[in-house]
C-alpha cells in the first residue's frame, strides 16, 4: 500500500524490494534520511498499525503512516549573499552564511563563489537539495554581470551556443542579453564551478561583478547583501511545484 501521510504526497516510485525505513521515507520526499530517522524516534511514524523503529525495513506492501503534517516544520529564506561570504567549505578565517541565525538544521543550497554575490536559498529541507541541483531538470538561474571591456559579438554568441571552458567541460546553450556596452544579464540551466567566469575568460574578459538575482521563481528583489526574507505563500506553492514537491 502507498505511504499515508497528512501531507497528501503522490507516490511517484515504487520500492518493491526490502528497504530500511529513512530510505524509504526519503523517497516519497517525507524527509531526508537524517530527518526521517528523527520522525521515527519521535513515534509519529506507524508501519502496518505499529509506532515504527530505527533500522526497521519496509516496502511499498506495508502501510506507512506520517502522523503529522512534517513539511510544516520547514523554512525557506532567500538570502542576499555578500562578496566575501563563503557557501560551502569555508576555510580558517573565511567568513561563512550565518546559517545559525535562521534556525536550527538550516543550510545554504548550492554555490556562489566567494567574488560574486546576490541570491541563495537556504532551508532546512532536505528535499530541494536535490530536486533543485540535479542538472537533468534544467532549473534556471538567472545573473547579471559586468565586464572589463566592451562586449564583443564572439563574447555573445559563445555564451548563447555553449563553449568549452576546461578539459572535457562544455556548457549547454544559454539566453544572453546585452544590458549595455558591459553588462550582460544570463540565464544558465546548469552550475558548473565559476561558470561564467570561466565563460568571460575564454574570449579574454575579466568579469567585475556577478550577481545571480532569479533562481526559478524566486527573485532577489529590493534585498541588500546581507538581507534576507522568507519564501512562502504562492511564491513557495510554485517554487515547490516547479520541483516536484507539491
Amino acid at each position: 500500500m502507498p505511504i499515508n501521510s497528512k501531507t497528501k504526497k503522490q507516490v511517484k516510485n515504487k520500492t518493491s524490494d526490502p528497504i530500511r525505513l529513512n530510505h524509504y521515507l526519503a523517497i516519497k520526499n517525507i524527509a531526508t534520511r537524517r530527518g526521517a530517522d528523527k520522525l521515527i524516534e519521535s513515534g509519529v511514524i506507524l508501519v502496518n498499525g505499529k509506532v515504527a523503529t530505527i533500522g526497521m525495513k519496509v516496502t511499498d506492501q506495508d502501510d506507512v503512516k506520517v502522523l503529522k503534517d512534517t513539511t510544516s516544520d520547514y523554512k525557506y529564506i532567500a538570502y542576499h549573499k555578500p562578496v566575501g561570504i563563503v557557501t560551502v567549505g569555508p576555510n580558517p578565517g573565511e567568513r561563512a552564511i550565518p546559517v545559525k541565525d535562521f534556525g536550527e538544521g538550516m543550510f545554504p543550497i548550492g554555490r556562489l563563489d566567494k567574488d560574486s554575490h546576490g541570491l541563495i536559498i537556504i532551508t532546512n529541507d532536505g528535499r530541494v537539495t536535490g530536486a533543485l541541483l540535479d542538472p537533468k531538470k534544467n532549473h534556471d538561474k538567472e545573473y547579471r554581470i559586468t565586464v572589463s571591456k566592451p562586449v564583443t559579438n564572439n563574447l555573445l554568441r559563445g555564451m548563447k551556443e555553449g563553449i568549452r571552458i576546461g578539459a572535457g567541460v562544455n556548457t549547454r546553450r544559454a539566453l544572453v542579453r546585452k544590458v549595455d556596452p558591459t553588462t550582460l544579464e544570463i540565464v544558465l540551466t546548469e552550475g558548473k564551478n565559476r561558470q561564467i567566469r570561466r565563460m568571460a575568460m575564454a574570449y579574454g574578459f575579466d568579469v567585475s561583478e556577478l550577481v545571480r538575482f532569479r533562481i526559478m521563481n524566486i527573485e532577489l528583489g529590493n534585498l541588500k547583501p546581507g538581507q534576507h526574507r522568507s519564501i512562502m505563500g504562492a511564491e513557495l506553492e510554485t517554487f515547490l511545484k516547479q520541483l516536484g514537491l507539491k
